[in-house]
């Protein structure tokens, strides 16, 4: 089994990286097996902290906004990782974010990989739960904070050991890297044009918000946009005045 890769984890906004947000990332690099640093993050990438992920996590909308901008925190993240193999639970998850918010950037995240959540679900078949939290019970492990970045992500270490210990003399290929897949596609920036009438709609409806509109994505935007108009209905004449415009 390999001995030296970086353990992570994320906390988002939401289940998918092509719509929702990183909050916070905490890693652990790991050489000959023991943890060598740590590196934790919260995001702030302008979207409020909804109220199920505060309610899991603990996460505030006070603490996203005490944390770094995207364009920050992705290549310090990716520098502290340098060339290393990735650990995680469930490692999938946290990698297409990881590489949507990479891909944002201008950046490459491409890694090999291994999962805890894998090899859990192919050597513990008979567990009831095979969730970070229960393995750990499982295995007595100190879970730290559960649903905190950083502590699930030492909690994952700890974990891969404990089994690779209980099964390296009956199931070593179960400890085999693999290449991670995720295809990502670089989203474009809210357009003049929608910010300017997203803007125009919250004014008119007298709508507040806490999210950054300069820091939505051009399909962040519309859907906002075609929310707000589902909701409150649109802005009496203004699309007759721009259609005029355009003639």
């Amino acid at each position: 089994m390999i001995r030296d890769y970086i353990a992570v984890d994320v906390e988002t906004t939401g289940l998918n990286p092509a719509r929702d947000r990183l909050l916070e990332i905490g890693a652990a690099r790991i050489l000959n097996g023991k943890v060598e640093e740590t590196y934790q993050t919260f995001i702030d990438a302008g979207v409020e902290v909804p109220e199920r992920i505060t309610e899991l996590t603990g996460i505030t909308d006070e603490m996203r906004l005490s944390g770094k901008r995207p364009e920050q925190a992705i290549p310090e993240f990716l520098e502290f990782c340098g060339e290393l193999p990735i650990l995680g639970h469930n490692v999938s998850f946290d990698f297409g974010f990881l590489k949507q918010a990479a891909v944002n950037q201008g950046l490459t995240f491409e890694r090999e990989a291994l999962d805890t959540l894998k090899i859990a679900r192919k050597l513990l078949p008979d567990l009831p739960s095979r969730r970070l939290p229960d393995l750990c019970a499982y295995y007595q492990v100190d879970p730290g904070n559960s649903h905190r970045a950083l502590d699930d992500a030492l909690s994952t270490h700890f974990l891969l050991w404990h089994m690779w210990e209980a099964f390296k003399e009956t199931a070593p290929e179960e400890f085999t890297l693999y290449p991670l897949v995720y295809s990502a596609k670089k989203q474009s920036p809210i357009a003049k044009s929608q910010k300017a009438y997203l803007n125009d709609l919250l004014k008119y409806h007298r709508i507040e918000t806490n999210i950054r509109i300069e820091d939505m994505t051009r399909s962040e935007a519309s859907r906002m946009i075609d929310k707000i108009i589902l909701q409150y209905g649109r802005i009496p004449g203004r699309e007759r005045k721009e259609r005029e415009k355009r003639i």
